[in-house]
């Protein structure tokens, strides 16, 4: 399924929309209308909701994302959803990973993974489950070729995992770099490089 949002002049939108779905019909899509674009655009809010009503039943949803190039979608789609879902094998607990591209480019597109597990007893179990996923996810995104972070940006959570991407030559031009324009250390310091 591909879901398509076109905007600017009337004119162009509806240019754009004929190549778009000249383009889907070339490979056997079918156009289902505007309806499920409407109904994307009146309820993407509803989400956090969502998630607070699984929270209350007993499950977390949380999501990962990356991009790489079209080369990789499909292999690196598979093998983030493979590395999720027998994670928690061990504490006996399933796991339901499913993904969609969120951004697609001429070089290739975003995966966005959602998965959902089972909350634990405590707190600090539930926090460790939620590691275990992560890394499992984030391992799979630096085997499969994918950025660690597409747009969010990399913080402390996907920063063990960035030298993987740049590479000690990367890393060590960065710290050059901040170590010339902010000399102090006072911009967002240890969220990128340590």
């Amino acid at each position: 399924m591909l879901l398509v949002g076109i905007a600017g002049r009337q004119t162009a939108v509806k240019r754009t929309r004929r190549e778009v779905l000249g383009i889907a019909h070339e490979h056997k899509g079918v156009s289902a209308g505007s309806m499920l674009g409407e109904q994307w655009h009146r309820k993407r809010f509803q989400t956090p909701y969502l998630r607070n009503t699984l929270w209350a039943m007993g499950y977390a949803v949380d999501t990962v994302e990356t991009a790489t190039t079209w080369d990789h979608v499909l292999v690196l789609t598979q093998a983030i959803e493979t590395a999720l879902r027998p994670a928690l094998k061990e504490e006996g607990e399933e796991v339901h990973a499913f993904t969609h591209l969120s951004h697609l480019y001429p070089q290739g597109s975003a995966i966005y993974t959602t998965y959902l597990y089972r909350i634990a007893a405590s707190p600090a179990e539930t926090l460790r489950r939620w590691h275990i996923l992560k890394d499992a996810a984030s391992q799979a995104i630096v085997a499969g070729h994918g950025t660690i972070s597409h747009q969010h940006g990399v913080g402390t959570d996907h920063q063990p995992y960035l030298i993987a991407e740049k590479g000690s030559l990367g890393i060590t031009v960065m710290r050059q770099l901040y170590a010339h324009f902010d000399p102090k250390g006072m911009m967002n310091p240890g969220k990128l490089v340590l």
